[in-house]
Parts: structure tokens; sequence; C-alpha cells
């Protein structure tokens, strides 16, 4: 590209033709490239082994305990210790994390490709409604039933009615999500009835004698808004990296937390990461708690509900506070002048395909984040992206 303004004008073009499309569910080791078997995931641009710390060290060392290599947390620790067990950051497998964002080899993945670049996506499933989940840095027998029954039953059957059904593209969910209260991250409940209506038909056709694993998996869906999280994360993967590696480009195409770190690489410079410590927090404990315990468990929401995603993600501005799932009976959105218009992205370019609840005449502006620009407003990461991490057993958000 001959000019900085042009780079970053391709990559907002890019990001705005992205068609991100989930074709399957499948093992780690089966459909993420350089996948191995001692091989575990974690959030935020890679750290040594002895660096991780708090809810992410322990989300670690569960997710070797649940992959069975080692057969108690000692054995797990000196497996890590000597290079036995080998810790790498999801995006450099094409995935991103969930909180410390664990990946083992036989976890199940949403595999989503962006029909227009060919790139592709990974993200897990969530866990369910349980507080301690591996995730939140806790591992126990409940937490290993839970995330066996992930694999055994939910992911085999979502995974096959998304077969038969020749994929689901999930740009257009998500933008429909979003003019019915959803912003994708906290709110998701449009977005994954939606998912839902989508695999309807591949339902019926797997229904029968003996299929009550399809009715359990339905059920789990419907009862868990959360569950499209996972979906618009590997989406937003997916779109991000078709302006990875783009000459010139000053936009930032991905960041994350880890416990010690919050981290972005930009379009133009490769992989390299560009690190940054992570910002001081003061949050409002659970009785009994105090300032001491609180520390980074490492996320990569902030990456995924950024700019890379903003032009789906950001109408959180456009929608109404407090509404969980969906507008209110005779709420008309475009009379709502307490929303700022915010996002008159740096290019000034709209996405046709998601139109604002609060100007259905116009798209959502695609705020390409510049580095550049960033800085020279002093720009810190949101704080909503990721919230501390409690004592095990404690968490307060998904």
């Amino acid at each position: 590209m001959s000019t900085l303004s042009e780079a970053n004008a391709e990559a907002v073009r890019r990001l705005c033709a992205a068609d991100p499309v989930v074709v399957d569910v499948g093992l780690a080791i089966d459909v993420m490239p350089g996948y191995t078997k001692n091989l575990i995931l974690t959030s935020g641009a890679p750290l040594p082994w002895p660096s991780y710390e708090g809810g992410q060290r322990e989300a670690i060392i569960g997710g070797a305990l649940f992959e069975g290599l080692a057969s108690t947390r000692e054995e797990a620790i000196a497996a890590l210790d000597s290079g036995g067990i080998t810790v790498a950051g999801c995006h450099d497998y094409g995935a991103v994390g969930s909180l410390a964002g664990i990946y083992t080899a036989s976890m199940p993945v949403f595999v989503v490709q962006d029909a227009a670049h060919g790139n592709t996506g990974f993200c897990n499933f969530y866990e369910g409604k349980d507080p301690r989940r591996l995730n939140y840095g806790c591992y126990d027998e409940g937490v290993h039933e839970r995330l066996l029954h992930v694999n055994n039953v939910y992911a085999p059957v979502v995974g096959e009615a998304i077969r038969r059904t020749g994929g689901v593209a999930l740009k257009p969910l998500i933008a429909r999500g979003l003019r019915m209260g959803d912003e994708c991250h906290s709110r998701n409940a449009a977005s994954t009835l939606l998912f839902s209506r989508e695999l309807f038909g591949a339902a019926l056709d797997m229904a029968g004698p003996g299929s009550d694993q399809v009715r359990e998996t339905f059920l789990h869906i419907a009862e868990n808004d959360y569950f499209f999280l996972r979906l618009s994360m590997a989406a937003a993967k997916a779109t991000a990296d078709s302006i990875a590696g783009l000459a010139g480009s000053s936009v930032v195409s991905a960041m994350g937390f880890s416990c010690k770190e919050f981290s972005i690489r930009v379009s133009g410079l490769g992989d390299e990461w560009f690190r940054g410590p992570t910002p001081i927090t003061e949050g409002k404990l659970f009785p009994g708690h105090d300032e001491s315990e609180i520390s980074w468990m490492g996320g990569e929401s902030p990456d995924h509900r950024d700019h890379r995603a903003r032009r789906v993600r950001a109408g959180l501005r456009a929608v109404p506070a407090g509404v969980p799932g969906r507008l209110p009976r005779g709420h008309d959105p475009a009379q709502r002048g307490d929303v700022p218009d915010h996002g008159r992205g740096e290019h000034g370019l709209q996405d046709p395909a998601v139109r604002l609840p609060r100007h259905p005449d116009r798209g959502r502006h695609l705020q390409g984040a510049g580095h550049r620009r960033a800085a020279g407003h002093g720009c810190r990461p949101g704080r909503q992206g990721r919230r501390p991490d409690r004592r095990r057993g404690h968490p307060r958000a998904a």
C-alpha cells in the first residue's frame, strides 16, 4: 500500500467484507493446524510457564489434568516445568480464549471460516452456568465431569446439526441480535435463540428413538444465553485475521490479556506482540474478600469485542441499557436521543450489513482501531474487557 490511509482503508474494507460461517465442530487436535497432544493454549500473548500466576496458572494445571497429561497436580507442575507439557497462546493457533482461555487436544471447538477471505477461526464451548469452570481457574471432579459432558453430548450433537445444515452464516445473526438488544458479550439471548433456530430443521431430522442427547443439547442451548458468545468470538477471530500481515496498516489485528500483560498485534507488523502492564483495578468484592485477592486471569474478549468486530459489537451503545435480550414493547429506538452517536469510524466507512436500532437508515460505523490514534488519545483497554480474578469458586462474570 502506498500510504498509511490507503492501507488502513483496505483493512476496514476487508473487515466489512468478511463473511464468517460456522461449518463444523471438531476436536482441537483434529482441526487446528499444528496442534499436538501435549499442547495447552491460554489467553494473551504467550509467557514463559513460570510467569503465569493466579487463576490462569491454576487453569493451565487443570487443563493438564483434564487431558490426562498428568495424574496429580504435582505431576502436572513438574511436566510444565520440564517442558513435557507445552503452553502457547490461543492466537498463534487461530483461536481466541474466554478468560483463562484453556484449550487442550481433546476439547471440541467451533470451526468458523471467513467465506470472503479463507481465514479460519476457532473457539471452544461454553462450559455452562456453574460458577466453577476451568476458564475461571477452577478444576475439580465437577468441572471434569461437565467438560466431559460437553465433549461427549453437546459438541457431537451441535456438530452434526451444523454439518446437516451446511454451515450457518454468523454475521446476519449477530446483526439481527444487535437490533434485538444483544451486544454478543454480556447479552447473547437473542443471538443464541437465532442460532438454535438455524439448526431446528436438522434437530428434527436427528430426533427419534434414542435421541435423548439431541433433546438435552437443545434444551441446554435454550437455557444458556452465553452459548453464542463462543461463536461470535470465533467469528471475530476469522474476521480479524483477514487483515493480519497487511503491509503499511496501523490497524490493530489482535489483542488480549494474560495474568501479567495487555498486548496487541498490529496488522502491518506481523506476528510481534506489543506488551504493556495490565490496568490497576478496584472492584466490588464478595463479603469476606479483599483487594489482596485480585489478580488478572487473562482473556481475549476485549479482542473480540473491540475494533475487529466493532461493526457489530459496539452497537451496545445503540441498544437500550438494562434490556437483557429484547426491546421493550412499544419501544421506538429511533426516538432514543440519550444514546450518543459514538463510533463514526476513523475512516468514515459503514458496514451495510449491520443496521443500528437508533438509525435504521445507516450501517454501523466500523472503527478501524489504529494504534497511532489510540496512543495519541491515551486510550486504555476497556475495563469491561476482562474482570479481575477473585478467589477460586467465587467468580462474578462469564
